[in-house]
């Protein structure tokens, strides 16, 4: 009775061990990117195309108040760092999407999350480690098939 029991729940588990890799690594990819390119949106303005900012270079004042005021990180000037994150927002969120460099872009946003979470918002940790499941899922297992650097690195 009990080995027919066993038998019996491990159908589902053989079908959810068939489910493509690929198919997971792009979703943590698109997860990532949706998280960091929209932070990205909200601090650039410009030109726009698709209902997106595209100037990333043109930071807007209120990002600048946020990192002066309300991240307030040591040892950086706030512009520096407000200019930086968002560079890195906007295209490390497009190497990740497209995966290319992938696990290097994927290690960086890990550093970035990390500062986030140590010195800008500690109370965060829920929807901190939520973004660092799905990097490291990037760093460890790469960005799959259905990527750029699959092309170039064939991994």
């Amino acid at each position: 009775m009990l080995t027919k029991l066993l038998q019996l729940l491990n159908k589902p588990v053989e079908l959810l061990k068939a489910f493509p890799e690929d198919i997971i690594a792009l979703t943590a990819r698109i997860a990532i990117f949706t998280v960091f390119w929209r932070s990205a949106q909200t601090k650039i303005s410009g030109w726009e195309l698709f209902d997106q900012s595209w100037q990333f270079f043109n930071l807007s004042s209120s990002t600048f108040m946020l990192f002066q005021y309300e991240y307030d990180l040591p040892l950086i000037n706030y512009k520096i760092a407000a200019y930086l994150a968002t560079f890195s927002e906007f295209f490390l969120s497009i190497t990740i999407l497209v995966g290319f460099i992938t696990r290097l872009s994927a290690l960086a946003f890990l550093g970035m999350t990390a500062v986030i979470q140590i010195i800008v918002y500690p109370d965060a940790w829920p929807t901190h480690i939520l973004w660092a499941a799905a990097l490291l899922y990037i760093v460890k297992h790469g960005p799959g098939r259905l990527s750029i650097d699959c092309i170039f690195l064939k991994n």
